[in-house]
């Protein structure tokens, strides 16, 4: 037969078809596979938010929504100028502390340091400043962070991290103001600025189950009538009154506090509370302050002293 012969040739390509499709799946399964499996291998915050809350990570009641994953309160502050003359570069300056002897829980059960990130929401018209416009003391406090947009539509509302938290307890954003001048939709005044931060990991993920970083209640009441140690969690038996068995999977991290013959009420908890970290909101404001009003002012002065 010819190797040029029409059917040969069908045959191969379809047998080419076949084995590219399979490749494909077998790759989708493995990604798909490695996100459900270890889900907590991500450290992807503060984009998290992005995926709970696309619009904006500012709730109605004043709650950013770093919150709902972050459900220790530790203190966040902001820094900025009082006031600020159009067109022109500023620091707003995030600061994030904590005890940076203690360690974490990563996601494998083991320790090691805390990571921080943080959401800036600036008035509208304000963002990042571009490098062209940073003076070189400026560049050298901002290092190589990268800010992202939280929203394509939404430069002004800028998130950064997880960033090492040894070296950033304090963050920098260079802020370049707008000018009404050349932009109709911004005015002279006053505005509110929020700002959010966090350290360590969370205790929730965005699809609402639980990180080996939180505390594990038992769902029934009863006897743990067994603990038993696998790959990579425990598993607890509690034997309840009526003869049923409740097994609670509890990932390695937080310590087991009960023990075999224990009796346990429903909603207690089961292990210690392995989080050292937390998040914390603080809000400021800022004067979008015309040259103008300012050099009227002063010329008014002399005349009423």
């Amino acid at each position: 037969m010819s190797k040029f012969d029409p059917i040969t040739t069908q045959l191969r390509s379809l047998e080419a078809v076949r084995n590219l499709v399979l490749i494909l799946v077998a790759t989708a399964t493995l990604f798909l596979a490695s996100d459900l499996l270890l889900p907590q291998s991500a450290a992807a915050y503060p984009f998290w938010a992005q995926q709970t809350a696309p619009e904006t990570p500012r709730e109605p009641t004043g709650r950013i929504v770093c919150a709902n994953c972050h459900l220790g309160a530790k203190p966040t502050e902001v820094e900025i100028p009082q006031s600020i003359l159009p067109d022109t570069v500023f620091k707003a300056i995030v600061k994030i502390p904590y005890d940076t002897n203690v360690q974490q829980v990563l996601g494998d059960g083991s320790k090691g340091g805390l990571n921080v990130g943080a959401v800036l929401m600036l008035p509208e018209g304000f963002k990042i400043a571009p490098p062209e416009r940073l003076s070189e003391e400026l560049q050298e406090e901002v290092g190589d962070l990268y800010f992202q947009p939280y929203s394509e539509d939404q430069e002004n509302v800028v998130i950064v991290g997880p960033l090492p938290g040894e070296q950033y307890q304090e963050i920098v954003f260079p802020v370049l103001s707008p000018d009404p001048r050349t932009d109709s939709s911004v005015h002279f005044g006053k505005y509110p600025v929020h700002v959010g931060g966090n350290r360590g990991r969370g205790q929730v993920y965005p699809a609402g189950n639980a990180s080996n970083n939180a505390v594990y209640k038992a769902s029934a009441a009863g006897t743990v009538s067994q603990i038993a140690k696998e790959d990579e969690s425990y598993q607890v038996t509690i034997q309840t009154a009526d003869g049923k068995e409740v097994t609670e999977t509890i990932p390695f991290g937080p310590e087991l506090i009960v023990s075999e013959g224990q009796e346990v009420a429903a909603a207690e908890v089961l292990t210690s509370d392995p989080n050292v970290g937390g998040f914390g909101q603080d809000d400021g404001e800022i004067v979008l302050q015309s040259s103008t009003r300012i050099q009227w002012l002063l010329g008014f002065l002399p005349w009423s002293c």
